[in-house]
């Protein structure tokens, strides 16, 4: 099932506040990220902070072409274990 995000806030310490079209929020920590591969434009924490939601397809983008897969987000605010 794909999940929508419908709302984002970036957060200090590299943690984003996400909320989903059904509800589902909370604070995920994204600092295990910054400085790995295209993740090294968060050294910049204006980067990081310049997060949007890509209408297109419903998760969070930053500068530089970085996003992140909104299930695997969705996934883990919800507690859901994959195997």
């Amino acid at each position: 099932m794909l999940h929508s995000i419908v709302d984002v806030d970036a957060r200090p310490e590299y943690r984003l506040w996400l909320q989903f079209e059904d509800g589902v929020e909370g604070v995920i920590d994204l600092s295990d990220l910054v400085g790995r591969g295209v993740f090294a434009a968060w050294t910049d924490l204006a980067v990081f902070q310049a997060v949007t939601i890509d209408l297109e397809s419903g998760t969070v983008a930053w500068p530089h072409g970085i996003d992140l897969a909104p299930d695997t987000l969705y996934q883990e605010l919800a507690g859901i274990k994959t195997g």
